[in-house]
């Protein structure tokens, strides 16, 4: 859970604080638990939503789509095709780990509840009080500066 906080508040104290009272609130209201799904996805929403209200306490800012049109020479990013080194693994993690903490705050949030999280872009957009189509853009522009990051 602790994992889920970081990648979306990009604070290790902030994320320990968050788990923190996202702990609290599920303790305090585990009676309204009804066992429709397991605990840890129960809890995880809980966690899930609190990250993102301490960022909307941050202030949140999404990328302009409107300052930030694709040029007509930027086409579509397709990661080039390497062989699987096993060893090399967990460099390339922690190297992918350093690039999402790089990019603005609204394409890591997007990235990370897509990709890690399982969202899809129309939960990401009720989560974050965003449309769809935003979330989309949101989603394909981070992933073409992680991929410049990297």
């Amino acid at each position: 859970m602790y994992n889920v906080c970081l990648r979306i508040v990009n604070h290790e104290a902030e994320a320990e604080d968050v788990l923190q009272e996202a702990f609290m609130d599920a303790f305090s209201h585990i009676n309204s638990f009804r066992g429709q799904s397991t605990f840890g996805a129960w809890l995880k929403q809980i966690v899930v939503h609190r990250a993102i209200n301490h960022l909307r306490t941050r202030r949140l800012e999404l990328v302009d789509l409107e300052s930030h049109r694709l040029g007509e020479d930027d086409g579509p990013d397709y990661a080039d095709p390497e062989p699987y080194d096993e060893e090399g693994t967990q460099l390339e993690v922690e190297r992918v780990k350093r690039a999402m903490q790089q990019l603005p705050e609204g394409y890591r949030v997007v990235l990370s509840l897509y990709l890690f999280e399982g969202y899809d872009h129309e939960e990401i957009g009720n989560v974050l009080n965003i449309s769809e189509t935003t979330s989309r853009t949101q989603y394909l522009r981070g992933k073409k500066r992680l991929l410049e990051l990297l």
